[in-house]
């Protein structure tokens, strides 16, 4: 379990590290999406060769297949909600802090629009990190060592660093203050890290069975949030040249998996 802890904890480090970018550096849009194409890539690979391998070779293609759509339809109602949440606000166009509104910081705000809003903006960041975390500590819980774990937690440090720096970039743009997001993404850092040993303790003496459908359903969630999030945002911001970001990021993990 210690282990797990410490496995949460550094692919968590990723979130001050960004926040910190976000909050001092004006990164350019074009910047910021080859860097979120690149953790997208990283992505990739995590949650098809490691977790849905892992997935398949515990238990069965059924198992594993109904996890993965439970973890994706689970993702996509609880961003369904949140959005539903966030669009009261004239502020914001979506629970995505990247998300804003044109002039958002100038645009008048109730104090009720302003906490719903700002509930939703915190929700959906800790959710897009919830199933990747959870994913860490299942590896490391599936594998009874550290491969599948450190993959994991590359490829899961790699994609939460642009989220941050995006999502602290569009929260300045929505007005919301440096104290408010330090202490979100505080936030955001513990119930993640508590998700990586939440995930090791559920896989520790389960089924191989329900070991595949966790594993799967962590992958599912990652894959809507990919699909939903990451990419769309991506291409929005840089283009088609963003696809040479997301292959680098494929590639940086898999030679990753090489190393372990």
């Amino acid at each position: 379990m210690i282990t797990a802890l410490l496995y949460g904890l550094l692919a968590s480090s990723a979130f001050p590290i960004g926040v910190l970018l976000g909050l001092v550096w004006r990164i350019p849009r074009k910047v910021l999406a080859s860097i979120i194409a690149f953790g997208a890539g990283t992505l990739v690979v995590a949650l098809t060769t490691e977790l849905m391998g892992e997935a398949v070779g515990e238990g069965s293609v059924l198992y594993a297949l109904g996890g993965l759509f439970a973890g994706a339809l689970l993702y996509i109602a609880l961003d369904a909600w949140l959005d539903r949440l966030a669009r009261r606000s004239p502020r914001l166009e979506s629970s995505e802090a990247v998300q804003v509104t044109p002039g958002a910081a100038a645009i008048p705000e109730m104090p009720r629009e302003a906490a719903v809003s700002g509930t939703a903006l915190l929700a959906g960041a800790v959710i897009d990190g919830i199933p990747e975390s959870a994913a860490i500590g299942m590896g490391l819980a599936a594998e009874k060592g550290p491969g599948l774990g450190l993959v994991l937690l590359g490829a899961v440090f790699l994609s939460n660093l642009p989220e941050a720096i995006g999502s602290t970039a569009g929260m300045r743009q929505a007005g919301r203050s440096n104290t408010y997001i330090i202490i979100a993404w505080t936030l955001v850092v513990v119930v993640c890290t508590a998700s990586t040993v939440a995930g090791y303790t559920l896989l520790a003496n389960l089924p191989a069975v329900w070991t595949s459908f966790l594993l799967a359903f962590a992958a599912g969630g990652i894959l809507a949030m990919l699909a939903d999030t990451m990419f769309p945002e991506a291409f929005a911001n840089g283009g088609p040249w963003v696809a040479l970001a997301t292959t680098s990021g494929f590639a940086a993990a898999i030679l990753l998996g090489e190393l372990h």
